[in-house]
């Protein structure tokens, strides 16, 4: 090719190869791109939502254990004699608290659902400290100590009444036994909602107060005098 002509088509040649491009568009392979990589085919050996939750668990709690052995003293060996530490403290404390199996104290109520009288709580209490079953025998005769109180209208029959409301109240008509009255709903609650075990001798200790009670005179208020008129 050559003369004019020749020199005419290299240049128009020329200019239609610049206005072609040499290179993809930027956003449109990167969305090629994308698309490519979501087929399963890229991901059949990927973790399970499972494992990419346990793995960020484990990532997360090696992070918090490297930042607690860079600020306990003595490093990693100082971390994990501290760790030690609390956990003893806990269990001692578990151990002289016992476990606790109730939560909210308005919860606590001296009765169930099936009300009886004094003496049907007394025979079941005496049933249970014959076969030793000793807490049960301390709740019973609890409940047999308010439920005569009641009946003796020195109590108010109240549903949802705690042992320690009705010790408190109890004690107002009957000062000489308050301390007494206190100590026996301490002793239902421990054996109730603190995990503790009673023994005979906790028991012969309601019992002994229950049959006080019995035959004590109650201190006549203004208020009871006006209700007993």
């Amino acid at each position: 090719m050559s003369g004019a002509g020749g020199t005419t088509t290299a240049r128009l040649l020329i200019h239609a190869s610049s206005d072609v491009p040499v290179d993809t568009p930027r956003v449109p392979a990167r969305e090629a791109a994308k698309h490519e990589l979501s087929r399963p085919m890229y991901h059949e050996n990927d973790p399970n939502l499972l494992q990419r939750g346990l793995d960020r668990l484990w990532g997360w709690l090696g992070d918090l254990f490297a930042t607690a052995s860079n600020a306990a003293p003595g490093g990693p060996f100082g971390l994990i004699v501290l760790v030690l530490v609390v956990i003893s403290l806990a269990v001692a404390l578990w151990w002289r608290l016992g476990t606790p199996q109730r939560t909210l104290r308005t919860a606590d109520a001296l009765f169930d659902d099936s009300p009886r009288s004094a003496a049907e709580h007394r025979t079941a209490a005496e049933a249970h400290a014959a076969a030793q079953r000793w807490n049960e025998a301390v709740q019973e005769r609890m409940r047999a100590i308010v439920r005569s109180l009641e009946e003796r209208a020195l109590l108010d029959p109240r549903p949802g009444r705690t042992a320690d409301e009705a010790a408190a109240e109890a004690g107002r008509s009957l000062p000489g036994h308050e301390i007494a009255l206190r100590g026996a709903a301490r002793d239902f609650d421990d054996v109730t909602y603190g995990g503790r075990t009673a023994d005979q001798q906790t028991y012969l200790t309601v019992q002994a107060l229950d049959r006080d009670l019995e035959n004590a005179k109650p201190l006549l208020t203004t208020v009871v005098r006006r209700a007993a008129e």
